[in-house]
């Protein structure tokens, strides 16, 4: 998780280059445009700079360890499920300074990577899906996102939320979610099932990839619930907030119990997100980490990253 500051920086600009611009929130529009983050006729961007604690790897925040525990419960009832990307694979080649270990010793290092995530196709725009953090069912899309190691365009509908959660009923006309959108193919679809066989079909290989702990039917959702169990209603229900001017960025994943209690705030603020997944074994590997290009603020650390959200988008900050 430690990473140069060359490395930060290309992040930064690569996040920034995508970032897509948000609509007007009255006007509830959708179209999503691909832009940096300058505004229109400004020849510069926004700066992003990293601020708040450094990232310490497996270190649980002051005051936060009953939070991480019960965040951590998904990872018994799932099995692990969305942790991995496909093809995961490790292997011990010497340890190299300054590059990213899970583990390291005597002159090893444990690398994580993918046999198979480089050779599948990858959508030249992100995905988008509404969706909210404490259904079952969008936890296992949320999964499939990550195995896959897609970038995907969060649109958190918790219940009585009033921006993204009507919009998407006006879309698909019907109360349900997930709902995906692919404005690479221009499919839109209902049911966690169909997105996932679609998710595989087109960017992973095809439905024969399907992890037997997405193949499960009643006992996938089943297990999905019991897992959010322990976090009660966090990410369901919609918290006053502003809605910001453009998505935030942020790269995270299902396993991680630190990233899901960030996922938790953004859903229940309704906060639109470009979520770069990076599961183990992915080549994009920094969790949890956000950027916001509506402030020039990113930081490390779930902790700092939810009392950030809070106080830039909770309610008062109007």
């Amino acid at each position: 998780m430690q990473l140069s500051s060359a490395q930060l920086q290309a992040n930064k600009l690569q996040a920034l280059s995508r970032s897509p611009r948000l609509p007007t929130p009255r006007r509830h529009l959708l179209k999503v445009m691909s832009t940096s983050a300058e505004p229109k006729g400004s020849s510069s961007k926004t700066e992003i700079k990293l601020i708040g604690p450094e990232p310490k790897r497996f270190t649980v925040a002051p005051g936060q360890l009953l939070t991480i525990a019960s965040a951590a419960f998904p990872f018994l009832a799932r099995l692990g499920s969305g942790g991995f990307v496909l093809g995961y694979r490790t292997r011990l080649p010497a340890e190299q300074p300054g590059k990213y270990a899970v583990l390291q010793a005597g002159g090893r290092a444990v690398e994580e990577s993918s046999a198979l995530i480089g050779s599948l196709p990858r959508p030249a725009k992100p995905l988008e899906l509404y969706e909210f953090e404490g259904c079952p069912f969008c936890r296992k899309v949320r999964e499939a996102v990550c195995i896959l190691d897609l970038d995907v365009l969060f649109y958190p509908c918790p219940k009585k939320g009033p921006t993204w959660r009507p919009k998407a009923v006006e879309m698909g006309g019907k109360p349900m979610f997930p709902y995906l959108v692919d404005p690479n193919t221009g499919k839109a679809m209902y049911e966690s099932d169909d997105i996932i066989r679609y998710l595989f079909e087109t960017y992973g290989g095809g439905s024969s990839n399907i992890p037997l702990s997405l193949r499960l039917g009643f006992l996938t959702a089943l297990t999905c619930g019991l897992g959010l169990a322990p976090r009660g209603a966090k990410g369901s229900f919609y918290t006053p907030s502003k809605v910001p001017e453009q998505p935030l960025v942020y790269w995270g994943y299902e396993l991680s119990p630190f990233c899901k209690v960030v996922r938790e705030k953004l859903s229940e603020l309704e906060i639109p997100h470009l979520y770069h997944s990076v599961a183990r074994g992915s080549p994009k590997r920094q969790v949890p980490y956000i950027e916001d290009p509506n402030t020039g603020v990113a930081m490390f650390e779930s902790a700092a990253i939810v009392k950030y959200l809070d106080e830039t988008y909770g309610a008062g900050t109007a």
